[in-house]
């Protein structure tokens, strides 16, 4: 049988409680306590690729986005958070003249576009590549040919940077998307975003050089974080995404055991801090329960039952917060 311990119990320091019935709710409502308190707080939310991940993410962080089809001021279900759709490059620029507080971007156009703005947080969602890259044909011994070259990115700071760097003799021709099609007629390389690198093989293009790596990253105004009360309201937004992104990488499993077995199995536990154990009924053992990766469940379970675990329960998890 499964551990004899209520899920509903609150669990002490370094346990993390089963999923709930009711997830959505439950989280929500823990959303909007902390956000309760909070002072008039801008959030800035992207538009295009990144949004779907982005909004999932908030929905199980207990951040309930309530999208329209034509609006760009979605609702919002942290009291106190007034909320718009921007481009991510426009959500950089808002918070750098600081008429947004915090907010979603990619770290790419951070690095394009210089601004000064404060990272908080990486999700690790997108996770891409900047990288240039040309026709086989046009490539001599894998390298750029040398001789006058045309170079056509959506990325003008980084790309005439590179273009510096690797002492090229090209001109930069600045696209607005679809960069990946200018290539053999318009451009002989581009610099763009790679993720699986399917988009740039479809093309005939082959990758010459990775200019830097990007992910969605969560990013405050210098200004809001040198408020107390706005700084306040922003890191409650971090602790409930981070905590939905450490439940992602975890689930919460739970055993039986006998006595004799117990220091064996509880030894082998990548729990985050210490497992929980708590007698079962009559002495039959002890029922024993940690938050563990679960990228370890492929070895740790067949090892569990050959130590003398047994009734083991797996489940998934919504929030982590340390």
């Amino acid at each position: 049988m499964p551990p004899t311990t209520s899920p509903t119990a609150s669990p002490p320091s370094g346990r993390t409680s089963k999923r709930s019935s009711y997830p959505s709710q439950a989280c929500a409502d823990n959303a909007a306590a902390l956000g309760a308190a909070a002072p008039s707080l801008r959030l800035a939310l992207p538009k295009g690729r990144m949004q779907q991940g982005v909004l999932a993410l908030l929905a199980e962080a207990g951040i309930d986005v309530r999208m329209s089809s034509r609006g760009y001021r979605p609702e919002v279900s942290l009291p106190g958070v007034e909320t718009k759709v921007l481009k991510p490059q426009n959500i950089l620029e808002m918070l750098a003249q600081g008429t947004r507080d915090v907010g979603f971007a990619g770290a790419d156009w951070v690095q394009e576009l210089g601004v000064d703005v404060v990272e908080l947080l990486d999700t690790g969602l997108d996770a891409v590549r900047l990288a240039a890259a040309a026709p086989a044909s046009l490539l001599e011994d894998g390298r750029l040919p040398r001789r006058k070259l045309v170079v056509a990115s959506e990325f003008e700071n980084l790309t005439t940077q590179w273009i510096a760097d690797r002492g090229l003799d090209a001109d930069f021709v600045r696209t607005y998307g679809a960069t990946e099609v200018f290539p053999p007629e318009d451009a002989d390389c581009i610099v763009d975003i790679a993720a699986s690198g399917d988009t740039l093989r479809s093309n005939n293009l082959v990758i010459v050089e990775e200019l830097c790596r990007s992910s969605t990253r969560l990013y405050a105004s210098t200004a809001a974080m040198k408020d107390p009360a706005r700084a306040a309201a922003i890191e409650r937004i971090v602790m409930l995404v981070k905590a939905a992104l450490d439940a992602r990488k975890r689930v919460m499993i739970e055993l039986n055991v006998s006595t004799e077995s117990l220091e064996s199995v509880v030894g082998i536990l990548p729990c985050m801090r210490e497992a929980t154990v708590a007698p079962l009924h009559r002495g039959g053992g002890f029922a024993v329960k940690a938050a563990v990766p679960r990228d370890t469940l492929p070895t740790l379970i067949p090892e569990i039952k050959a130590r003398g675990g047994s009734d083991i329960v797996v489940t998934g998890l919504n929030l982590i917060v340390a």
